[in-house]
């Protein structure tokens, strides 16, 4: 243990990565001190969207505050954290994380990924590989991502935390223990609510098909609705681009039955009168389960690693779009529970890991966490950085290694693409 309390900072941009380290530093010991910087990307979150990520997080909006890159570095030295979560996509968590270790005194790195990790992927350990603890949210992916990592030769320290949306749940149903036809909790929760995704499907016909089918369960029970879960309004930015977005989608199927809406509102606040989810392979399937709310989880496409759906098998959730329309929910049994992010809270090590990292630090002993030796050096980091940030990245450096780069890699990527994906494929 820590003798003074523990001083955090999290770094995050999108949606679903701000909702994570929220919610994730309301876990860390009373006392705590803890900030949550926005870091202005291409898709940071907008002010609506922000507002929906703080909600039942438990961080308190005062300290929360946006920031440019260039101001970061900065910014958070004046801060001295003991540590800092960068909770960012791949790309953008790579430059902050680089950007953090070479603060001097560096605080303690921690990354980690936002929701469901199964299938572990390279890419994800090599985006993270400078920081000194690697977050996960079941026992199963952490066996996994350690297996992976051994496999790789890729040096990484895991801890596990429970995911911060499926905290609070003391006895959690099962099937087992509850019917697949569960009793919502009060006469209003009557609502089917899909879990939109932006790239689960990904080709436009496939998502089109799900746009029928939740028309088509519409019209099956006029009585009650359907809610289609948008994570953004148009024109706001995701953790992932959507492409054919299921708001347009839907109006291409006009007349809509009048019992089937699109909301934007907070996922905790849309299951407030739930009586089922559907989803594809949504965190928000995790969320549902610890409120004992039960899931479809759609196998219309099948099981595979690109649904990012797998992590279902065994569960019992998967169901046709007849089991969608005849709203089949059924929730999964306790032996998949407790290895699929059920498991025990005392089974948790995060806060643990994070503050024995902080007494070495505290006393100069951190071990140092170098960069990956790389072709391109330099001039690598700053393409890099320049394409993690976009137009966020004024620097003359990124502009001009930017202009060299672009028609180079136009020329090179088709001849290079296929040795980058057997280098970055988990299997």
């Amino acid at each position: 243990m820590t003798s003074a309390p523990l001083r955090v900072v999290a770094l995050a941009d999108t949606d679903s990565y701000v909702k994570w380290a929220a919610a994730l530093l309301s876990s860390l010991p009373e006392g705590s001190e803890v900030d949550l910087l926005v870091v202005e990307t291409p898709l940071a979150v907008s002010h609506t969207q922000l507002q929906s990520a703080l909600v039942g997080s438990g961080m308190d909006a005062e300290h929360v505050r946006r920031v440019q890159f260039a101001d970061l570095s900065p910014i958070v030295a004046e801060m001295a954290p003991d540590a800092v979560l960068v909770a960012a996509r791949g790309p953008v968590g790579r430059v902050l994380i680089a950007a953090m270790a070479a603060l001097e005194p560096r605080p303690v790195i921690v990354s980690g990924l936002p929701g469901i990790s199964i299938p572990a992927t390279t890419a994800a350990l090599i985006h993270r590989t400078q920081s000194d603890l690697f977050v996960l949210h079941s026992t199963r992916e952490v066996s996994t991502f350690t297996e992976l990592a051994e496999r790789r030769g890729l040096v990484q320290r895991f801890a596990l935390a429970r995911l911060p949306f499926a905290r609070g749940s003391v006895a959690l149903p099962s099937a087992e223990s509850t019917s697949s036809d569960a009793t919502p909790a009060s006469s209003t929760a009557t609502d089917l609510v899909f879990a939109s995704q932006a790239i689960v499907p990904r080709e436009r016909a496939d998502r089109m098909r799900v746009a029928r089918l939740l028309v088509a369960a519409a019209r099956a029970d006029p009585g009650k609705r359907v809610v289609v879960k948008e994570r953004a309004l148009a024109g706001e930015h995701q953790t992932h681009e959507q492409r054919h977005g299921y708001p347009d989608l839907l109006r291409r199927l006009a007349p809509l039955p009048t019992n089937l809406v699109v909301s934007t509102e907070s996922m905790s606040h849309a299951f407030d009168s739930a009586e089922g989810l559907v989803t594809v392979s949504s965190t928000a399937a995790i969320e549902a389960i610890a409120r004992g709310i039960p899931v479809i989880a759609l196998d219309t496409f099948g099981v595979d690693d690109s649904l990012i759906n797998p992590v279902f098998e065994g569960s019992g959730l998967f169901g046709s779009e007849a089991a969608v329309i005849g709203r089949e929910f059924r929730l999964p049994p306790s032996e998949w529970l407790t290895r699929n992010y059920f498991h025990d809270p005392a089974e948790d090590t995060w806060v643990g890991e994070v503050e024995e990292l902080v007494v070495l630090r505290r006393a100069g002993a951190l071990p140092p966490k170098p960069a990956r030796d790389r072709r391109g050096g330099r001039l690598r980091d700053i393409w890099e950085r320049k394409l993690a940030l976009g137009r966020m990245d004024r620097s003359l450096a990124g502009t001009a290694v930017f202009a060299v780069g672009i028609p180079l890699r136009f020329v090179l990527r088709p001849i290079l693409r296929p040795y980058f994906r057997r280098r970055l494929s988990p299997a």
